[in-house]
């Protein structure tokens, strides 16, 4: 058998070496029962790690949150985020977002979603002062509720107490239309591909906000972004803030670009494109990246793009980078993958390793890949582990602990759905 890049502590479950025997690992179910569970998203500070997820039922979306204090191991009830019953809209590429706040006493627990409105959609946040036992009234995330569409949010939190955001906003879109949002048709958008697409895409803004921004407020930092793909936001150990998303460029073309911030968040450099990958493409891929600073403040970026593959046809396939100055990037290595990739992310825990997980079409069905990036000659090396749960498993979420990961992915059955959650010890 080959050796895995992962030791896997004993339990119910399996997960798969290609071309490997079988492992044994333990992963619990989270969930609203008679309801249908996804759009799960973590965070985790140490041992500690909550979760957020949306649960449907009866045409009615609800958001719930789950903490742990064991790595993932175990968890307390779930409890309603949303004040009001039904009130969220979120999706795979959108979901509900958690953050664990330290500050100088217990942690509190914020999540963040995506709500209809009159005008479009808007941001809410809710806040746990009591260990994700219970959420105060929602209220709406400042500057997020004018005209037109937003979401595909990010959010982290830097202590002592400070939470960060941020959002693609289409109200520039919004006000040449008159004030209509932007109609989308489920996640997917297209408009962008037509003959005055890249000048039209610059009506599509990125927005920051931080939680003590009395004075900036929350802002636009970029502009031409592609809508309906995941942004990606992460800070480290020296106050610097870092964000990516999926751009707009000439000729078309969506590619990843980053910022960053190195006072906090009132000043953002000017955007850097990660990889020339030149994906042409009218519509948005719903496929963003992730990014993950380590303790030396490298930055690690992963996200699909479209490559030629062994057919006639073009492939989706996965890339890593690292950064160390925020302005020039290693060149890209394509992570093996065995089917089709998707909605990848990124994490890095205390020890500085590095997981990266993706869900993967193969013969039919999903499941959750996780992937271990160790150094070696030409930037890292890889060795997937397949992680079988369902029927189908997908939107896979990660965040480093004390002593390895914590996975938390929707699981699939023709008759069921719920959140699961994995805890990867590494030896």
């Amino acid at each position: 058998m080959r050796r895995a890049a992962l030791g896997i502590v004993v339990g119910l479950g399996s997960i798969v070496a290609p071309h490997a025997d079988t492992l044994k690992l333990t992963s619990v179910p989270v969930g609203i029962e008679q309801r249908t569970n996804a759009n799960v998203s973590v965070d985790a500070r140490r041992d500690l790690v909550a979760i957020a997820w949306a649960a449907t039922g009866s045409g009615a979306t609800d958001v719930y949150a789950a903490v742990s204090r064991d790595g993932g191991r175990t968890f307390a009830p779930p409890a309603r985020v949303n004040d009001v019953p039904g009130a969220a809209n979120v999706g795979g590429e959108q979901p509900p977002r958690v953050a664990i706040v330290e500050h100088d006493g217990p942690s509190w627990i914020d999540v963040m979603w995506t709500a209809k409105s009159r005008a479009g959609t808007r941001l809410m946040t809710s806040r746990s002062i009591d260990g994700g036992r219970s959420f105060a009234r929602a209220s709406i995330v400042p500057g997020s509720d004018a005209k037109g569409n937003r979401g595909w949010e990010s959010m982290t939190a830097m202590a002592p107490g400070r939470v960060l955001r941020i959002w693609l906003d289409h109200r520039g879109l919004a006000d040449e239309s008159g004030g209509a949002a932007m109609p989308h048709n489920g996640q997917a958008h297209t408009g962008h591909g037509d003959a005055d697409g890249v000048s039209r895409a610059q009506l599509s803004k990125l927005y920051f906000s931080g939680s003590d921004d009395t004075a900036a407020g929350p802002r636009a930092i970029a502009s031409g972004v592609c809508y309906c793909c995941k942004t990606a936001l992460a800070t480290a150990r020296d106050g610097s803030i870092y964000a990516a998303w999926r751009h707009v460029y000439p000729g078309n073309v969506r590619d990843i670009a980053f910022t960053m911030s190195k006072d906090g968040g009132r000043t953002f450099a000017a955007p850097v494109r990660v990889s020339n990958d030149d994906w042409v493409l009218d519509g948005c891929p719903e496929n963003g990246p992730s990014i993950a600073a380590d303790a030396k403040g490298t930055v690690h970026i992963v996200w699909p793009t479209l490559v030629k593959g062994s057919g006639a046809d073009p492939a989706l396939a996965l890339f890593y980078a690292t950064t160390s100055d925020g302005k020039t990037f290693s060149p890209r290595k394509q992570i093996p993958t065995d089917g089709t990739p998707r909605h990848p992310q990124v994490a890095v825990n205390r020890e500085g390793r590095v997981l990266i997980a993706w869900d993967e079409q193969l013969a039919g069905s999903r499941r959750v890949v996780v992937d271990e990036a160790t150094p070696a000659d030409g930037g890292a090396r890889f060795n997937n582990l397949a992680i079988v749960d369902g029927e189908r498993d997908d939107y896979p979420a990660v965040a480093g602990v004390e002593h390895g990961f914590v996975v938390a992915y929707t699981s699939s059955t023709k008759t069921d759905s719920t959140i699961r959650v994995l805890n990867l010890a590494i030896e």
